[in-house]
């Protein structure tokens, strides 16, 4: 696993320990905001991190994963409040600076706290969660999410997301492989499930910015039509098209899921199914079998939970508003209504894990120029993002479901997976 130094006067890259240097002693905490902080850490499961206050006491054991650096009282108050949010909102604006680990910090927090009987965190997230104005998914609500994040500039995105600009986990066949290897094969594996064909037709909702329309038409012979409401990915993805000889191929339409009109041999989705919303799942559910032909095949890749609870509010807030994971058994309101059969599931979740971590680095190695198109609060929000996210599929927080699915009176459907492997 690679860790990186989170200091702020640190260069990106690993981490490395100085072995001469000796940890700073646990002192007992005998003030009143030494005892929050140890009620705070208690409250986590007693991970192994550390709290310096400003007042010289330390909370924590002597050899933490990292040490979190309180300056004031207001800040203590703040993260003692509303750990979930202000721990996000605190080290992004700086007054919350972190030494040591930053990924094995996310990791131990999001254990600690899932532990059984956490009574105290788990009152916390109901508040706050009751507080909390969550975005809509409605059209115009849809809109303003997705602008919120994809339309902050393809450049930025370009820095880190590799060659293929693929916003979605990667597929590794080995772990040696190179990013760009990874998400290719990703593509490759979802057209294997779909079982493509030259002349087929192809219904994508939210593409992105058009990586796996153009390497379906490309390397597999399909017309697609995608649909995605973010302007900037659109006006990106017909470039690309452009430049690749397939405008006659692929057609990139700004427009919303919700208006899928026509007749395919194929409907793909992968890494939208978050910003539906699962309220309405049972319509997304009816838009697939108003396009899906009889015998066609359906691949609906997304971020999922094995049991299904609300977006971490600082995400929604900051990051993704609006998205929302669903659980397996939510997903089955987009497929028992329409009377679709599902005809294989499997979880890629490590594979996410890895693909975060190559995003990770590579945002490292371009952190000066986000900050200067940005700011070093930007830096360090979508530093925490990352980190973030990526500690939430090691740990389980999150899981990579992809689900195939047909109407259940198709019979022309696969006997084995030998196709996905030897076609």
């Amino acid at each position: 696993m690679t860790a990186y130094r989170v200091a702020d006067n640190a260069p990106p890259g690993p981490a490395r320990h100085d072995s001469s240097a000796q940890p700073a002693p646990a002192l007992q905490p005998l003030s009143l905001e030494g005892r929050m902080l140890r009620a705070l850490l208690h409250a986590f499961g007693d991970p192994p991190v550390q709290i310096a206050l400003w007042n010289g006491e330390r909370v924590g054991p002597a050899e933490p994963v990292a040490t979190l650096h309180v300056p004031n009282r207001s800040t203590l108050v703040r993260l003692c409040r509303d750990p979930d949010l202000q721990f996000g909102e605190l080290y992004s604006s700086g007054q919350l600076p972190i030494e040591g680990d930053l990924g094995r910090l996310i990791e131990v927090l999001y254990q600690g706290s899932a532990h059984p009987g956490r009574n105290s965190i788990s009152a916390l997230r109901r508040l706050g969660q009751w507080l909390h104005r969550r975005p809509s998914n409605t059209l115009h609500g849809s809109r303003e999410n997705i602008h919120h994040h994809y339309d902050i500039g393809n450049e930025f995105y370009s820095l880190w997301l590799g060659s293929t600009m693929a916003y979605t986990c990667a597929y590794f066949p080995t772990p040696e492989a190179t990013l760009d290897e990874a998400q290719n094969a990703k593509m490759e594996h979802v057209c294997r499930k779909l079982m493509l064909r030259p002349g087929m037709t192809v219904a994508e909702a939210g593409c992105g910015w058009g990586g796996l329309a153009l390497y379906m038409a490309r390397h597999h012979g399909v017309k697609v039509r995608a649909f995605n409401i973010s302007r900037e990915q659109i006006a990106f993805a017909r470039e690309r098209a452009k430049a690749q000889g397939l405008e006659s191929n692929v057609e990139f339409v700004e427009d919303d899921y919700r208006n899928i009109r026509g007749s395919y041999d194929a409907f793909v989705s992968v890494g939208m199914l978050e910003h539906v919303g699962v309220e309405n799942y049972p319509g997304l559910g009816e838009v697939i079998r108003g396009c899906l032909k009889p015998e066609g095949l359906g691949l609906i890749h997304t971020i999922g939970r094995n049991r299904w609870k609300p977006m971490h509010r600082w995400i929604d807030r900051r990051i993704f508003p609006g998205a929302n994971p669903p659980s397996l058994k939510q997903m089955m309101d987009i497929f028992e209504d329409s009377e679709f059969s599902v005809l294989d599931v499997e979880n890629i979740r490590l594979h996410y894990a890895k693909t975060l971590d190559w995003w990770w680095r590579l945002y490292e190695e371009s952190r000066d120029k986000v900050a200067a198109m940005f700011d070093e609060n930007f830096v360090r929000m979508w530093r925490l993002y990352l980190a973030g996210s990526r500690a939430a599929f090691v740990t389980g927080e999150m899981q990579l479901f992809q689900v195939v699915f047909s109407a259940g009176t198709n019979n022309k459907i696969p006997m084995t997976r030998e196709h996905l492997y030897h076609p």
